[in-house]
């Protein structure tokens, strides 16, 4: 059986990250006098970081594959510019368009990952270059001029709520009581996906944590989850955004871990030679990776722009900085081979609780980039110290 140090040294990039969190946020509670909690701030602190987060989740394939791409905040730009033109000017359906903008997405991927794949130029120099290009074309598609409002349904993606099936409320205040059966349920799956994983471990002879750190693990996790909920449903529920979002998690952090491609870009990030000698067709992996992150990339573009109900030529500026720091800072290493999706979305949600509290407390933007600069860099030697004391 694992003892408590064991599991604490051989996860120390994970725990050690969400621990940082949890302090940060603590500290911001404090410094902003109680304001980070509330429900309308732990809201926009959501929606303001759910195109930080669907972009993590592809740049972390990216960076676990050994590359980067500098690309992203320029294709957010160009796709929400196209869905601007395409709704506002020429009238095409919001729904019919969303789709449009995906493939497009899918396209620029396709374009940047066949570079780097099959031409073996290096993704610094491909995406750099297609940063410029897409921004251009960001001003060519929008002819230096906003464009919108969208149609509600559009807006919806981003800021929407899930309904209330029980109209509930407490002290005549509305309690949005949907929001609280899914934390319920979403409680019992996770406890119950912990358990099934126990027994497995159990079963094949593996070891496994002590019996009463399980136990408390769920307990904290349950009273996360039923707080978070609680705190949503005495405002408004649960955003649309972050149901997409769950979606989006489950489906990659089980593509990560229990499928062969995500074990193959593992692999290749980890020693790519060694990877292709073992029949992994490498160049197809990579080009797959890039066209997963132009995909969310352009998903990124459609959120930010139903948020904004606007396109505008500068959506998306330094984003890729943000999205390239959160899986940093979630544990990914710059060399490829290691990161995971709960740890970029630790990271994501650590880059968009300093920005939310110094915005609050009223630090200037100029001492924001300083702070959020150190914080990358400590993350990096972190990574670098690990790997030297291994």
């Amino acid at each position: 059986m694992k003892t408590l140090t064991t599991l604490f040294k051989n996860n120390v990039r994970e725990y050690g990250m969400l621990i940082a969190l949890i302090v940060v946020m603590l500290f911001f509670q404090v410094q902003t006098n109680g304001i980070l909690f509330k429900p309308v701030n732990i809201t926009n602190l959501v929606l303001q970081n759910s195109y930080v987060i669907t972009m993590a989740l592809g740049m972390l394939l990216i960076i676990v594959s050994g590359w980067i791409d500098l690309s992203v905040g320029s294709v957010v730009a160009v796709v929400g510019a196209l869905a601007g033109v395409l709704i506002v000017r020429y009238k095409v359906d919001w729904v019919l368009t969303v789709g449009i903008c995906l493939l497009v997405g899918a396209a620029i991927g396709a374009f940047q990952g066949y570079w780097v794949a099959y031409l073996k130029i290096p993704a610094f120099i491909v995406t750099l270059a297609g940063m410029l290009v897409f921004r251009g074309l960001t001003f060519v598609l929008l002819q230096g001029e906003s464009v919108g409002p969208f149609p509600r349904g559009f807006q919806n993606i981003s800021s929407g709520f899930i309904p209330d099936f029980f109209n509930g409320s407490i002290g005549g205040k509305p309690f949005h009581i949907t929001t609280i059966l899914i934390g319920i349920l979403l409680s019992a799956v996770l406890i119950f996906i912990d358990l099934r994983a126990r027994r497995n471990q159990q079963k094949y002879g593996f070891e496994v944590t002590p019996i009463y750190f399980f136990i408390v693990k769920n307990i904290v996790i349950t009273a996360a989850v039923m707080g978070f909920c609680y705190l949503m449903a005495s405002y408004k529920g649960l955003p649309n955004v972050l149901i997409l979002l769950f979606v989006l998690i489950t489906g990659y952090a089980f593509v990560t871990s229990q499928t062969t491609i995500g074990r193959r870009i593992y692999a290749m990030g980890g020693n790519e030679k060694a990877a292709r000698l073992s029949g992994v067709n490498t160049s197809r992996l990579l080009f797959t990776t890039f066209v997963n992150m132009g995909i969310l990339s352009a998903l990124a573009g459609l959120i930010v722009a139903a948020r904004l109900n606007s396109s505008t030529p500068n959506a998306g500026d330094g984003m890729e900085l943000d999205v390239i720091a959160a899986c940093f800072i979630g544990g990914a290493s710059a060399s490829g081979g290691i990161g995971t999706v709960i740890g970029a979305v630790v990271g994501a949600f650590m880059i968009g609780v300093l920005n939310n509290g110094m915005s609050i407390v009223g630090l200037g933007i100029d001492w924001q980039k300083v702070v959020k600069g150190l914080v990358l860099l400590t993350a990096v030697l972190f990574d670098v110290y690990n790997k030297k004391k291994s």
